[in-house]
């Protein structure tokens, strides 16, 4: 595969995701540039090379800078979102505000839908940058395992093949390896609704409820994320793909999964507020089950999963009485 053209990158988030990305990305770039809002992580990796807050444990190589000034990025052909979606536009507003080159690709790392406007990151981005090249990485992609070197996949979607084709050849490593999408619906929808069946697995594994139960769970969680995904824009075959059921997988079971994490502290018996504070990091599952419940509901797609856990999560309904529920639905055929 030729060498890729992109040199240099500007990586807006210094948490776990932004730092793996540093990590993996930093053998084929010249200069890695990670943007935070905390002076003390940028001073420790331009002294130490290591993020004292996420992965900790990984050294960061020479040419990985950190930096606290947004603006920093207009300097960037290549500016990576590694931030929540909930930051996303605002993000994207500054650099619009500081007059970002319209030639500069944008490549978002989030997986959520805004909850204010219900629309997917690629749909932000585009309505802050109408000119700039735009493309989303998602996958089964824990950025602790990124950061080791361990094997993974993810998929490159965008709506112009050739720049997919080019962030494919940058992200192409003998441990990592890129596919090509131009299913932006599906890619992001994908991403975004696993992470609330993630916590509803967790909340079962929490409950004590068995592997079948768990499997079952999984399994109709992937049947649900394909019939609102496709009510939504994107195509079947995205949902057996790396952001459907690859992702689903790695988030359900992982212990690396932050909404896993919360789902299990929500079936032990903890409140929602000590299951986020006990996490200290974000878990994109928490509010997008709130927009993505509105999303679907706008849609008049049937989501019992969703509505159980947002009702556990927004309405107080207890988790043990949520889950009985989903098991004392009307029986129905499995494929409808």
């Amino acid at each position: 595969m030729p060498e890729s053209k992109f040199k240099s990158a500007a990586i807006l988030g210094s948490g776990s995701f932004g730092t793996a990305l540093a990590k993996l990305l930093a053998p084929k770039m010249e200069t890695i540039l990670l943007i935070g809002r905390d002076c003390v992580t940028a001073d420790s990796i331009n002294l130490y090379h290591r993020n004292p807050h996420y992965l900790s444990n990984v050294q960061l190589q020479d040419n990985v800078r950190a930096s606290i000034e947004t603006n920093d990025a207009l300097a960037y052909s290549l500016i990576i979102f590694a931030v929540p979606t909930s930051s996303t536009r605002e993000m994207a507003c500054k650099l619009f505000n500081a007059n970002l080159s319209p030639t500069a690709t944008l490549l978002s790392c989030a997986k959520g839908i805004e909850k204010s406007t219900g629309e997917r990151m690629s749909q932000v981005l585009r309505n802050v940058f109408p000119e700039n090249p735009i493309a989303i990485l998602s996958g089964p992609n824990h950025a602790e395992e990124i950061a080791a070197g361990m094997a993974t996949c993810a998929v490159i979607a965008s709506d112009d093949h050739h720049l997919a084709v080019e962030l494919q050849e940058l992200f192409t490593f003998p441990h990592f390896r890129a596919y090509t999408s131009d299913d932006l619906a599906g890619i992001e929808f994908g991403g975004a609704v696993k992470n609330v069946y993630a916590i509803a697995a967790g909340m079962a594994h929490g409950l004590g409820l068995g592997d079948n139960a768990v499997a079952a769970l999984v399994t109709r969680a992937l049947a649900e994320m394909t019939r609102l995904g496709t009510a939504l824009g994107g195509r079947i075959e995205t949902f057996s793909g790396l952001s459907g059921v690859g992702d689903l997988i790695v988030t359900c079971f992982s212990e690396h999964s932050r909404n896993h994490r919360v789902g299990l502290a929500l079936g032990s018996g903890k409140s929602l507020e000590e299951a986020v504070a006990a996490l200290g990091m974000v878990a994109e599952g928490v509010p997008n089950t709130l927009s993505i419940h509105e999303t679907a509901r706008s849609v008049g797609v049937r989501t019992p999963i969703i509505d159980a856990v947002y009702s556990i999560l927004y309405q107080g309904k207890p988790a043990p009485l949520a889950m009985s529920e989903l098991l004392s639905r009307d029986p129905r055929p499995e494929h409808s």
